[in-house]
């Protein structure tokens, strides 16, 4: 029979094995630097269902249960409302910012060792100040990571430090981020490149690498956001190819463009954004980005 302090030496290693269980699903990723971190991403995250104007199959509710730690999103004004709304609120309103942010909520209240990163289009120029209003009141202020100021690649914490300091919520925004206003939206293109959009090329290989946001943008300095998503032509505008999402999103898709990057800038791309996430083997392929299995 053991002694009461062997048990207790056994319960006290057991909840420091729950205090530091594995980092977005990996123990390998704790000691990383967020910048050195490859996500794959859901592209139009908000956008899910059938028809053609939609590029996910799944809500964002079970992109976060398959894996998915990236999402990126359209935002639009509609009414003097922040809507999640493709190209335009006539095209397709996916409904107000509040409710995309609230399964996020509930899954980094119920996954204390995820970190999880937002991405959000602002094409309409809405005020930050009022996106900070939306994170306030769907309770995502106590999560979020705010800089004190901007940091270089190798200033970035570790996974397992935003962990313990409960930073676990990453915010970007592509244009009129402003972080004197609002310290924890990013500013996307003061940290990040990303590729040419639109690939239309059937060949599935994305052998292209090349910076087309921000113009004239060099990769010293910068993380990498790779756009990997197929399109085709459909009554004179393109539209998502989930025919070809298999191939797509196949490891062996997404590490030959991973590898063109790599050969270009010396190191891999930080996102991969993808269309029907749930189709291939988009986790597959994070998994080799990062060099774990």
């Amino acid at each position: 029979m053991r002694s009461s302090g062997t048990r207790s030496f056994a319960v006290i290693a057991s909840l420091a094995t729950l205090a530091h269980a594995a980092c977005n699903g990996q123990d390998a990723l704790c000691s990383r630097p967020y910048s050195n971190v490859t996500f794959v991403g859901a592209h139009d995250s908000a956008f899910f269902g059938p028809f053609i104007t939609q590029n996910q199959n799944i809500n964002v509710s079970a992109q976060l249960a398959l894996g998915v730690r990236f999402l990126q999103a359209q935002t639009h004004d509609f009414i003097g409302n922040i809507q999640m709304c493709h190209t335009s609120c006539l095209e397709l309103n996916a409904g107000p910012l509040s409710a995309f942010l609230a399964p996020v909520k509930a899954f980094l209240d119920g996954n204390p060792n995820e970190v999880v990163t937002l991405l959000l289009t602002n094409g309409d120029a809405i005020p930050v100040t009022e996106f900070a209003s939306v994170f306030e009141a769907a309770g995502l202020t106590d999560y979020v990571f705010a800089p004190s100021g901007t940091l270089a690649l190798d200033q970035w914490p570790t996974l397992q430090t935003m962990i313990d300091d409960g930073t676990r919520l990453v915010v970007w925004m592509d244009y009129h981020a402003n972080t004197a206003q609002v310290p924890y939206i990013l500013d996307e293109f003061a940290y990040y490149f990303e590729t040419p959009y639109n690939e239309t090329v059937a060949s599935h290989n994305f052998a292209d690498c090349t910076i087309d946001r921000p113009a004239g943008a060099s990769a010293d300095g910068r993380m990498g956001l790779v756009n990997h998503m197929l399109h085709i032509e459909f009554l004179g505008i393109q539209i998502p190819d989930e025919g070809s999402a298999d191939i797509t999103n196949s490891p062996a898709s997404i590490g030959a463009q991973s590898s063109v990057c790599k050969d270009l800038y010396g190191r891999a791309p930080n996102v991969v954004l993808l269309d029907y996430i749930d189709k291939g083997d988009a986790m597959a392929a994070q998994l080799a980005l990062n060099g774990v299995q």
